[in-house]
């Protein structure tokens, strides 16, 4: 999996205890099509996340792998962390019954993040379980808290 270069111990950890609640991870599959703009999804029935890994390098033009310290490889981590972060959010949603994860209406969202937003809505059709999963992207270790809490 091409997306592993990109991530930080974190992340991998994440992806470790995903894979413990026995979902699997893939990448660039035919969900990934459905526009640029994507970066992630979870197959809720096949217990699958997707990371779109092309998706990410053509947004922020990086075409190297070799080249690892360049703005352009920078960004494209980015969004791959937080597809990877995102994702996991929604794993320990379906961990916790398909319910919302306890205690987090205090925190905000980052306003740059509504367009956004409203692209997972139309998709997924739950509103509140996105607008979650964007709030807690940018909190790895409190993701990393919750999938151990409702999944293992």
């Amino acid at each position: 999996m091409e997306f592993v270069i990109f991530l930080d111990k974190i992340e991998l950890e994440i992806i470790r205890i995903i894979e413990q609640a026995e979902y699997s991870i893939e990448e660039n599959t035919h969900l990934c099509l459905l526009g640029k703009k994507f970066k992630g999804f979870l197959e809720k029935r096949k217990k699958t996340v997707v990371i779109c890994t092309q998706n990410a390098k053509i947004k922020e033009n990086y075409h190297s792998l070799r080249v690892r310290n360049n703005d352009s490889f920078e960004r494209t981590s980015r969004h791959i962390k937080k597809a990877i972060r995102h994702e996991a959010v929604h794993v320990a949603q379906e961990c916790n019954n398909g319910k919302l994860l306890n205690g987090k209406e205090f925190l905000k969202m980052n306003p740059s993040k509504l367009k956004a937003l409203k692209g997972s809505i139309k998709i997924s059709g739950e509103e509140d379980k996105e607008k979650e999963a964007y709030i807690l992207e940018d909190r790895p270790k409190l993701i990393k808290k919750e999938l151990i809490k409702y999944c293992l």
